[in-house]
């Protein structure tokens, strides 16, 4: 277990899911709980790291936060060799993945609240969480709908040829998706991906292909939903969207302009808005107040 200065500690954990794919994650642990828990969904092929200095801060402040990558990401199998095997897609991010890492969380600190604290794609991946019931509050950090003609100006010629043109261009050669290699992102499952095209080839996304694996409209829990100025991977209409399909939910939709310094698609996660957002996010949790 590691030590941190920031009164909290630190270890490496392996999350079990119902298809038998273990998950990396981390799991930070406060010296001063306060009795709130928060589960960090992240965004496509973004490491768990990205949101340590998040996870760090909020431990600090008592909650037991917990980390985890996607299967076919960083440390749940995300080598070129086990990504060319790998069978999943992305609902099953949300149905085994994300629920996995709800229910150990909720096995290690059962009576604390669980916030869900989802960036971009982790947001849509909620609707496919059977273990829903057991998340007491959602944060959804520019979490969208990706149709490309959402998109504006150029924008919308570059999710174009990302679903046209790179995704089924590039998995045959490689079996899989390398958005590493192109600079954008980690690799990706090829079945994750495809699926992801076609969810982005339709204007109503992944409600285009609705089955009795959707929930949506189950979640009834109160979701506060962000977008941020400068954020061209996450357009407020956008957001809207998403927000609408989650029509039971206690929804409140914010899009944040208070910074003289926009946010865009990552600043959310940054130490640079830790006297800003993170502080409303905490008294959002804490109060369902914000700002």
């Amino acid at each position: 277990m590691k030590k941190s200065p920031e009164n909290h500690s630190e270890k490496s954990v392996m999350i079990p899911t119902q298809a038998e794919r273990d998950l990396g994650g981390t799991l930070f642990i406060p010296a001063d709980p306060i009795g709130q828990s928060i589960l960090i969904s992240s965004a496509t092929g973004m490491l768990q790291k990205f949101y340590y200095a998040f996870s760090r801060h909020f431990a600090s402040l008592g909650y037991t936060v917990l980390t985890f990558d996607y299967c076919g990401i960083g440390s749940s199998g995300g080598s070129p060799d086990l990504l060319k095997r790998n069978p999943t897609n992305l609902i099953a991010w949300g149905a085994n993945d994300q629920a996995g890492a709800v229910r150990f969380l909720k096995d290690y600190d059962p009576e604390s609240p669980i916030t869900l604290v989802t960036h971009s794609i982790g947001g849509q991946l909620c609707g496919f969480n059977p273990e829903h019931p057991s998340i007491d509050r959602i944060i959804m950090a520019a979490s969208q709908n990706s149709y490309w003609k959402s998109f504006p100006g150029w924008h919308k010629t570059k999710m174009w040829s990302f679903w046209n043109m790179i995704i089924p261009f590039t998995i045959p050669f490689f079996g899989y998706f390398p958005a590493k290699h192109l600079g954008l992102f980690e690799n990706l499952p090829k079945g994750m991906a495809r699926q992801w095209r076609r969810w982005g080839k339709q204007p109503e996304y992944m409600m285009a292909f609705k089955d009795a694996s959707y929930f949506f409209e189950d979640l009834k829990m109160p979701i506060l939903s962000l977008s941020f100025p400068a954020d061209p991977l996450a357009p407020p209409k956008t957001v809207d969207w998403l927000a609408r399909q989650y029509a039971s939910a206690q929804m409140n939709r914010i899009h944040y302009t208070d910074e003289g310094s926009a946010p865009g698609h990552f600043g959310y996660f940054r130490p640079a808005f830790k006297n800003t957002l993170w502080k409303y996010t905490h008294q959002w949790i804490l109060t369902d107040e914000w700002n």
